[in-house]
């Protein structure tokens, strides 16, 4: 039996976000909040188009996701998003009280889990859901930038 909505369902939301990046620049991590199996909030980096280092594709995820639940706690929700979040993003996270984080790849240099980044207690965090192609996307990016200069 198939199961329409599991996590691969919707990290194919967040990689579509990660595609949405690629096509203006970005670089291609993408997003989606979910709660009781419906996307709230889609969002991928936008540091380049805001010029502003902190418009990561999670952060702004966060925001979109608080806006519409119209509070700060993300509880009973799970991002998804292609690559494992920073310290930065970590720490945002942990303050919303997000239940759960699903991520593609890992980020073992600016990853949360290597800067050793405490999520919040409550939060569970699984990784390497549809790995290979969150890696892809970020690969072929960097490729094409290192191609171009």
């Amino acid at each position: 039996m198939i199961i329409p909505f599991d996590d691969n369902y919707f990290m194919k939301k967040a990689l579509q976000e990660a595609e949405a990046a690629y096509s203006k620049g970005e670089i291609p991590i993408g997003a989606v909040v979910v709660v009781q199996n419906r996307i709230i909030a889609r969002a991928h980096n936008l540091t380049e188009t805001l010029n502003d280092v902190t418009a990561h594709a999670e952060m702004q995820a966060i925001t979109a996701a608080a806006n519409y639940l119209g509070g700060k706690y993300l509880i009973d929700c799970t991002l998804y998003v292609t690559i494992e979040p920073c310290q930065m993003c970590a720490g945002a996270l942990y303050w919303s009280q997000i239940s759960k984080i699903v991520y593609g790849a890992r980020d073992e240099q600016r990853g949360c889990i290597n800067m050793e980044t405490k999520l919040h207690p409550k939060t569970k965090m699984i990784g390497g859901v549809m790995e290979a192609e969150s890696s892809e996307i970020l690969k072929r990016f960097f490729i094409e930038k290192r191609n171009l200069n």
